[in-house]
């Protein structure tokens, strides 16, 4: 089999792409049914309900998990990937968002024109990142 054959066989990778699409799906339906509008942005952007970043990853290591078992080193691997990716998640991406806010009120307050926006929506709150979480679970074991 070739190289890319053995990629496209690959059910933990895909379990992971998957995943991803699924909370970016999720994120822009969420934003249809609160907000009554379609938000293109929300196909790659981040932050939001849920996250993708917890998701994707989870999708990852319990796909390997199903696959390879809970008592293997690749799960064990994939697993404190997760924990690093969702912990920076809800903890310095959110906190770099919460700065971009204060920011953006400063540049707005002093009219600072030649000053772009800064990006708010960064990180995740503890909901949005369970909610990842569990969601990349049930993919990874399902697939």
């Amino acid at each position: 089999m070739s190289n890319f054959g053995a990629i496209l066989q690959n059910t933990p990778l895909w379990a992971a792409i998957i995943g991803w699409a699924a909370a970016q799906g999720i994120k822009i339906i969420l934003t249809l049914i609160t907000e009554k509008r379609f938000d293109a942005s929300r196909i790659m952007g981040t932050g939001g309900m849920p996250s993708s970043h917890s998701s994707f990853t989870m999708a990852l290591s319990f796909s390997i998990a199903k696959y390879h078992g809970f008592d293997s080193p690749m799960f064990a691997i994939a697993l404190i990937f997760s924990f690093v990716t969702m912990y920076d998640a809800q903890g310095i991406r959110r906190a770099a968002g919460r700065h971009a806010e204060i920011l953006n009120d400063l540049i707005l307050d002093h009219k600072m024109p030649n000053v772009g926006e800064l990006k708010e929506l960064l990180g995740h709150t503890p909901l949005e990142v369970a909610a990842g979480a569990l969601l990349g679970i049930l993919i990874g074991l399902w697939l």
